[in-house]
């Protein structure tokens, strides 16, 4: 495989950032994941947390070089995430516990395999279009896709942030997975929170792509979807990849990833220990980030038995 990656997370105009992100790839495989806590809900960095290195883990074991099944992969994850998620809220009697939308991309032998719940989003951008995206499990697509609103009507309905499907919520969630996308050289994939594209429509997301360059292009975004969210702008998080699926290219484009030299069982990873953000709430002093860490260790290894 060969790609360029780039990812940034920003706290907006938020207390704290409850978003977390990652990615993580093998010789033949490759992880890329964001999750968006729901502010609404008591820890939902800690949702959020759980769902990613649930995720990552999992990968990391399983990929050696490559996946068997990319969409067993993805709907055994999430949904051992979100039973972990709800471990961790019993271990600590919540009765209102943490959730996080959740969505995550597997790509090998060229082909891109997708699953999602919530609002964060997934975009296939090719040739300076929206190939394809996630459709957001919210109140407000439904009523979209009823007729009863449109794009512009979304962007500032009451409702726009009530979803219906999310990890570690009393019902299970519904997780939508995609069809198998071939990705060809040049494509771009992007996965972002709704602080990215809510303030935007798609022709301002395909503006920051003038320049397809995941390294110029994602601050870029950034910066409008900051700029457009003003004095309520949500936490930003943003994982995207330049695919250069061909090498026969003389020439290595600019932070270019190449993977046929990696060891059959290694892996490279980038991914956030809960903590090492300098945007915590308050609340969280050294003893509490350490608890925390202990008590989502142990919910995650409670379904990483036997994978």
């Amino acid at each position: 495989m060969r790609f360029t990656i780039f990812q940034d997370s920003r706290v907006g105009k938020r207390k704290s950032n409850q978003d977390r992100m990652a990615y993580s790839y093998s010789r033949d495989a490759l992880l890329l994941v964001v999750a968006d806590g729901m502010g609404g809900h008591f820890q939902g960095e800690v949702a959020a947390q759980i769902a990613v290195q649930y995720l990552v883990e999992s990968f990391q074991r399983e990929a050696k070089p490559r996946l068997n099944d990319p969409f067993l992969f993805l709907s055994r994850g999430l949904t051992n995430a979100h039973c972990a998620i709800l471990d961790y809220a019993d271990e600590r009697d919540l009765e209102d516990g943490p959730r996080t939308t959740c969505v995550a991309c597997v790509i090998q032998d060229s082909v891109a395999y997708w699953a999602h719940a919530g609002d964060s989003r997934l975009y296939v951008l090719r040739a300076g279009h929206v190939m394809t995206q996630t459709r957001d499990h919210s109140r407000v697509q439904r009523m979209i896709d009823r007729g009863l609103l449109d794009e512009d009507g979304a962007a500032t309905h009451p409702h726009r942030n009530r979803i219906y499907s999310c990890l570690g919520g009393p019902i299970a969630p519904q997780i939508e997975y995609s069809r198998k996308t071939p990705l060809l050289a040049g494509d771009t994939v992007l996965l972002c929170s709704d602080g990215v594209w809510g303030p935007l429509g798609n022709e301002a997301l395909l503006k920051a792509f003038d320049n397809p360059d995941v390294m110029t292009a994602v601050p870029r975004l950034m910066d409008l979807a900051e700029a457009a969210g003003g004095e309520t702008a949500d936490n930003l998080t943003t994982v995207a990849l330049n695919w250069h699926d061909s090498y026969a290219d003389a020439d290595e484009p600019r932070g270019a990833v190449t993977t046929k030299t990696l060891p059959l069982d290694r892996h490279t990873t980038v991914i956030e220990s809960f903590g090492d953000r300098a945007s915590m709430r308050e609340e969280w002093d050294e003893s509490a980030i350490e608890s925390a860490i202990a008590e989502i260790n142990s919910a995650i290894n409670k379904y990483s038995k036997g994978q």
